[in-house]
């Protein structure tokens, strides 16, 4: 399905493997109006709100809301480090559980997983076997393969996709595998695609 990507500036955490390291401070300010403006020029009905981290933005509900109104499915995708009862409206969210090889898996905000529904989704970006035994451990404690999807995405030039795939595979662990499949279609470095 053709997305919408919103990518918002600023971000709390400095994950080991960050690809959007510019979202930091980089970008064009502008309104929730000229956000929508910009996202009529696309023909997607779906739209995902990413960061940086959206939860900083004091302007994300607002944002929300104006496309709420205009009929956009919405996602939102945050780095799991602050409270995600923030967002409001019929949004989808995804939260990233950061794994210990991001470095920055000490600031989850574990709070979160309570607040869950099973439209919501869990990612876990996965760099080597530890991550994986440590987000098998994550997905056993709390059950959320039991209560809505989880989303397991190798660390892009890190973690070999057919490696972790066969461990998904040999545990017949219930999750999603997930690429970032614009890396592949038209390169790591591109931007706007």
């Amino acid at each position: 399905m053709v997305c919408t990507f919103i990518r918002l500036t600023g971000c709390n955490l400095r994950c080991s493997y960050c690809d959007t390291t510019y979202a930091y401070y980089q970008g064009e300010e502008m309104t929730p109006e000229e956000v929508l403006r910009r996202v009529e020029d696309f023909a997607a009905s779906l739209v995902m709100i990413t960061g940086g981290e959206p939860l900083l933005s004091p302007e994300l509900n607002q944002l929300v809301n104006s496309l709420t109104r205009h009929n956009y499915q919405i996602m939102v995708e945050t780095n799991g480090s602050l409270d995600i009862g923030k967002i409001e409206g019929e949004v989808v969210r995804i939260v990233d559980i950061k794994c210990p090889g991001s470095g920055m898996s000490e600031h989850i905000y574990w709070d979160n997983l309570n607040q869950l529904t099973p439209n919501d989704q869990v990612k876990f970006v996965i760099g080597d076997r530890e991550d994986y035994q440590w987000a098998k451990g994550v997905m056993a404690r709390h059950k959320l393969a039991e209560k809505l999807p989880v989303l397991f995405s190798p660390v892009f030039g890190k973690m070999a996709p057919r490696l972790l795939a066969g461990w998904i595979v040999e545990d017949n662990l219930k999750v999603r595998f997930q690429l970032q499949l614009h890396k592949y279609i038209w390169g790591p470095d591109r931007r706007g695609v």
